[in-house]
C-alpha cells in the first residue's frame, strides 16, 4: 500500500476499467483522490426509520417446503403462522406447503404446493406431459455458477422455463394468499402498501442469488422498484438466531438432558441465560443447504454480532433423496429410472412422497424395516420396459438390505436407510468439525439446530457424538418454523443484527502513479508525460472484514481534467481478501456510477467528487456526489449482468 498522503495525490479513476488494457486506459480522463483515502463513519444513528408498516409478512421460500408468517406491528409478540393448507401428507405434519409449482401447457400459472402436486398427479399421463411441473427448483440459484436474469429451469417433462418467472409466480402466489388472510383477519381489503415483506435466503448464497430474489419480488408485484425498502432480504440462519434467543425454555429440547428445563424456570428464555459476549452457533439444516453461522451477544440491548462468516454447503436433506434415487438406479437400471421420470412424471412424484414419510421415520435405534410403497405404474412400466418383474430385479440385484415384500413394497432394513443419510450427514459433521477448529469459534456455549432437517434423529445423534458435550445442543420445538418466526422478528426490528462479516472484497478501479520495481511493467501507461499504473483496485472493504450495519465508507476524488463532462466510476468485487488489480482472476465488475457534471461550474479550484459505499445490509449501495452542486447519482450493485 502507498501512504495515505501519496494515495491522496496520485490516483486517478478512468472508464477504462471496464476493459483492462493499458493502451485504452486514458480514453477519457478520470478522477484523482483529494482526501486521505479512507474515512469510515457509522451513520447508524441517522438511518431513517422509513415508512411505518401495519404488518410484517415473512416468506420462507424453501427448497422442499415454503410458508409465510406475520405479525402486526401493534402486537409484535404475537406471530401468526399461515392458515393450514389443504391436502397434507401422511406422516408429514407441518404448516408449510411443498415448494412445487404447476403451469398450464401454455405456461400460465396454475397452482402451487399441495394443490399443484395433487392436480398434476390426477392428470392423465398423456395430458400431464404437456403441463409444466417444477419442484426443488430453489437449489438452481445456489448451484448455477453464472446466474443471470435469463437462467433457465427444467420442468418435470424436460421443458425449459425462465427461473425468474417461476420465482415471481411463487412470490405472487404467497402475496395473494397472505393478503387474503390479512383481509379476512381485519375485515376489509388489506392494502399491500401496509405490508413490510421479508424473504429469507441461505446465508451462504452468493450475492447474485440474493439479488435474484429481489428481482423476482419486483417482477411478482410484491414490492415496486420505487420502494425497495418495503422488502428485506433476510439471511435464514440470522432469522433462526433471532428467534432462538427469544425461546422460552419450555419451547425447546436440550439434547444433552432431553429435558425442556435446565435449572431455570420454564418461563425464562434462553436469552436471559446468555450474558455479554456469549457465543453460539446456529446450524440451519434445510432441504437444500446447510448454513452455519457464529454469533455473539452484545448487551445491553442484546444485539447480535457475526463472529465468523457464514459457511456450509449444499448438504440439505434432498441429498438423501438423491441417494435413494441412486439406489433405485442400482437396482432397476439408470436407463429405466430416467425413462420412468419422463414418461410417468406424476408416479415418480408419488414414489418420492412415499419415500419422504419413511425418511422421517429413520432413527438410530430403529430395528424394524421401513416399507416404501411402489406405485402400480412403476411395477407395470418396469415389466414393459425390461420384460421381467420388479421382484426379479430385486432378487438378482446385489443390493443387500432391500427386499421385496409380498404387499408390493420395497422393504429397506434400517441399515439401508441409514446408509442413504450417511453422505449428507458426513458432510455436515465434517463442516462442523472444521468450523469448531477455527480460533474465532472457540468457547461456544450453545449450538442451535434448526430447519426442517434438524428433526432427523440420525442428524441429532451425529451432532451429539461430534460435540461430546462441548456445547449445549438446543432444538426448538417447532423447528421447521423457526426461520419463519425469526424472519418476522427481524422485519419488526432490522437493527437487531449489528455487525456482519463482508462476504466479498469491494473496491473501485483507479490509476496510480507508476513506481519502478513496485508495479508490473505491463501496467505502465504514459499520458501527457505522466507515467501511470493502470487497473489498480482501490479497496473499500475486504472480504471477512467486520461491517457495522449501515456503515458508510467515503472517498473523495477530483476530475483529472477540469473540463471533464461525465465521470465514470466502476465498482469491482472479489472473493479474495487481497486483490491488487482489477485484471486478476476472480475480480469482476459489479456496478458503475456515471456522474454527469456537464453544464455546472465548480466553485472550488478542484471539483470534489465523493464516492460512498454503504455496507452491512444484505444489499450494498453505492453513490457518487458532486460536492459543489450537490448532484448525486446512485447505483445498486448488480451481480446478475455479465
Amino acid at each position: 500500500m502507498m501512504t495515505e498522503k501519496e494515495t491522496a495525490t496520485e490516483k486517478i479513476i478512468t472508464d477504462s476499467m471496464a476493459n483492462p488494457s493499458p493502451a485504452k486506459s486514458m480514453g477519457e480522463p478520470g478522477i484523482t483522490p483529494l482526501s486521505p483515502s479512507h474515512t469510515q463513519q457509522n451513520d447508524t444513528d441517522q438511518v431513517p426509520s422509513g415508512p411505518s408498516f401495519v404488518v410484517v409478512v415473512a416468506i420462507d421460500f424453501g427448497t422442499t417446503s415454503s410458508g409465510y408468517a406475520y405479525a402486526f406491528t401493534k402486537e409484535p409478540e404475537c406471530i401468526h403462522t399461515m392458515r393450514r393448507w389443504e391436502g397434507g401428507d401422511p406422516g408429514v405434519s407441518n404448516q408449510k406447503t411443498p415448494t412445487t409449482i404447476l403451469l398450464t401447457p401454455d405456461r400460465k400459472f396454475h397452482s402451487f404446493g399441495y394443490a399443484a402436486r395433487d392436480f398434476y398427479h390426477d392428470l392423465d399421463p398423456s395430458e400431464s406431459k404437456q403441463w409444466l411441473y417444477l419442484e426443488k427448483f430453489k437449489m438452481k440459484l445456489h448451484t448455477t455458477a453464472n446466474l443471470s436474469i435469463d437462467t433457465d429451469l427444467h420442468a418435470a417433462n424436460g421443458k425449459r422455463v425462465k427461473a425468474l418467472d417461476i420465482f415471481a409466480y411463487a412470490l405472487a402466489f404467497f402475496k395473494e394468499q397472505a393478503l387474503k388472510e390479512l383481509s379476512d383477519q381485519t375485515g376489509g381489503d388489506f392494502d399491500n402498501n401496509d405490508v413490510r415483506w421479508v424473504i429469507t435466503v441461505p446465508a451462504i448464497w452468493k450475492m447474485p442469488a440474493k439479488q435474484f430474489m429481489r428481482e423476482a419480488a419486483y417482477k411478482s408485484g410484491l414490492v415496486s422498484r420505487e420502494n425497495p425498502e418495503q422488502l428485506i432480504i433476510a439471511l435464514e440462519p440470522e432469522a433462526a438466531s433471532i428467534y432462538c434467543r427469544k425461546l422460552r425454555l419450555h419451547q425447546m429440547v436440550d439434547l444433552g438432558t432431553h429435558t425442556t428445563q435446565n435449572g431455570c424456570s420454564p418461563t425464562e428464555n434462553v436469552g436471559s441465560g446468555m450474558t455479554q459476549g456469549d457465543r453460539y452457533v446456529v446450524v440451519d439444516c434445510g432441504g437444500g443447504t446447510v448454513d452455519l453461522t457464529v454469533h455473539q451477544i452484545r448487551l445491553p440491548e442484546g444485539h447480535l454480532k457475526e463472529l465468523y462468516k457464514a459457511s456450509g454447503g449444499p448438504y440439505g436433506s434432498i441429498g438423501i433423496d438423491y441417494e435413494f434415487e441412486k439406489l433405485l438406479c442400482k437396482i432397476f437400471g439408470q436407463d429405466f429410472i430416467d425413462q420412468f421420470k419422463i414418461k410417468r412424471p406424476a408416479a415418480w412424484v408419488d414414489l418420492m412422497i412415499a419415500f419422504e414419510s419413511r425418511k422421517r421415520a429413520a432413527a438410530p435405534e430403529r430395528t424394524n424395516p421401513l416399507n416404501i410403497n411402489l406405485p402400480f405404474s412403476f411395477i407395470d412400466y418396469y415389466k414393459k420396459f425390461r420384460g421381467h418383474s420388479v421382484e426379479h430385479a430385486l432378487r438378482k440385484s446385489n443390493v443387500d438390505f432391500v427386499k421385496w415384500s409380498s404387499q408390493g413394497m420395497l422393504r429397506m432394513s434400517p441399515d439401508a436407510m441409514n446408509s442413504l443419510f450417511k453422505p449428507t450427514i458426513d458432510h455436515i459433521i465434517q463442516h462442523l468439525t472444521e468450523l469448531f477448529e477455527k480460533p474465532e469459534v472457540s468457547d461456544i456455549k450453545f449450538l442451535f439446530l434448526v430447519g426442517g432437517f434438524a428433526e432427523s434423529l440420525l442428524l441429532q445423534q451425529a451432532v451429539q457424538d461430534m460435540l461430546q458435550g462441548r456445547s449445549r445442543i438446543i432444538i426448538p420445538h417447532d423447528v421447521g418454523l423457526t426461520i419463519l418466526k425469526g424472519a418476522v422478528l427481524f422485519g419488526l426490528d432490522p437493527s437487531i443484527i449489528k455487525v456482519r462479516r463482508s462476504p466479498l472484497t469491494y473496491g473501485v478501479g483507479v490509476l496510480n502513479r507508476f513506481v519502478e520495481g513496485k508495479h508490473p511493467p505491463e501496467k505502465l501507461l504514459v499520458k501527457d508525460g505522466t507515467r501511470w499504473c493502470t487497473d489498480v483496485l482501490d479497496i473499500f472493504i475486504a472480504a471477512d472484514q467486520s461491517v457495522a450495519l449501515g456503515e458508510m465508507v467515503k472517498r473523495s476524488y477530483t476530475p483529472a481534467k477540469p473540463s471533464q463532462q461525465v465521470i465514470v466510476i466502476h465498482v469491482y468485487c472479489s472473493e479474495k481478501e487481497k486483490a491488487g488489480f482489477i485484471s486478476e482472476p476472480g475480480v469482476r465488475k459489479c456496478g458503475t456510477l456515471r456522474l454527469d457534471v456537464s453544464g455546472t461550474e465548480s466553485t472550488a479550484p478542484r471539483r470534489e467528487i465523493q464516492t460512498h459505499m454503504q455496507f452491512g445490509d444484505t444489499e450494498i449501495r453505492a453513490m457518487a456526489v458532486d460536492v459543489s452542486t450537490g448532484r448525486t447519482v446512485k447505483a445498486s450493485i448488480d451481480f446478475l449482468s455479465h
